[in-house]
């Protein structure tokens, strides 16, 4: 009897937990029925990996609707459209702007809304003749889309690593690690001479910085000079000049003026010059007549030699 009883509970169990499944089956049947669906075309202009019929629509990561078809655009096979049903209170505008996430890690990809402002008009979704909504690629779709150019990209990068740490490029860059640690023991074996060095670097500095000091401030000083007493200096020869200036211009006019005085009294000069001769040779005859005073006044007196002219020289 237990074992009976047992198959009893077990098969009235599974019975009620089909019914339940049935009527929660049912009960969301209906109730997505009840509901009022507003129907959009979302057009994708690169392909849709992942995302199948049934998948979810989001409106800012809330499940607001669903996919109902998958379908190639006839025109352009390289484009496809995706026909969403959302529920019709939420609304979509024309602004709303429409792209693929990724749903899980399985691969499986929604479609997500976004955007959307109250100034612009909202899209009246009928199954009919739904809007058509162009989807933004994402980074994810890019990133897949893109897979096989950056396996490419790695694979070259990886054979140029492989070029890079071949043999003989191991072997130069061991021999130029050795050398760079040749070269850094031999500083350090020389630290000592470099810290004098560097001492000695620090000396001349500051003392170029002192002497640097000292020209700026004679550089100063000759401005000052320069600035101060070089332009009294400049306003007394402008001072002088003009005063020279005003003599040369005095003489000039006196010059001028007098122009026909100083030509007759030049002329005059000239006329003078037989008087003076004839007063030179008179002087010189009483100079002899003085000197034979002296010498014989006797013989001058009662007869002596005849007194001579003496002839101009």
């Amino acid at each position: 009897m237990e074992p009976r009883a047992h198959h009893v509970i077990i098969g009235l169990f599974t019975l009620l937990a089909f019914a339940s499944a049935l009527i929660f089956a049912l009960w969301l049947s209906k109730s997505s029925g009840d509901r009022d669906w507003a129907y959009y075309e979302i057009g994708f202009d690169h392909a849709v990996s992942g995302l199948s019929k049934g998948n979810p629509v989001l409106y800012s990561g809330v499940q607001v609707g669903d996919v109902l078809e998958l379908n190639l655009d006839t025109q352009n096979p390289s484009h496809v459209r995706a026909l969403v049903r959302v529920d019709r209170e939420i609304p979509i505008r024309e602004n709303t702007r429409a792209g693929l996430i990724l749903a899980n890690i399985t691969g499986s990809m929604s479609i997500q809304f976004s955007g959307g402002t109250t100034d612009s008009p909202q899209l009246a979704g009928n199954e009919e003749d739904p809007p058509l909504i162009m989807a933004e690629p994402s980074a994810f779709s890019n990133l897949v889309n893109n897979g096989e150019s950056l396996l490419a990209q790695a694979e070259d990068l990886l054979v140029n690593a492989n070029r890079v740490f071949s043999e003989d490029n191991v072997d130069n860059l061991s021999a130029l690690l050795a050398n760079a640690r040749q070269a850094s023991n031999a500083l350090l074996a020389q630290r000592e001479d470099l810290v004098a060095l560097l001492e000695r670097f620090d000396t001349a500095a500051r003392r170029a910085e002192e002497a640097a000091i000292k020209v700026s401030r004679v550089s100063d000083n000759a401005n000052d000079i320069l600035t101060n007493q070089g332009q009294e200096a400049l306003d007394a020869m402008t001072r002088a000049l003009g005063s020279l200036q005003t003599v040369t211009n005095r003489i000039n006019r006196i010059t001028l003026e007098n122009e026909g005085a100083l030509a007759s009294g030049f002329q005059g000069m000239g006329e003078l010059s037989p008087a003076l001769r004839e007063l030179r040779s008179t002087l010189r005859n009483l100079n002899q007549l003085t000197r034979n005073l002296q010498e014989n006044p006797s013989g001058l007196i009662w007869g002596g030699e005849t007194f001579k002219e003496m002839s101009e020289q």
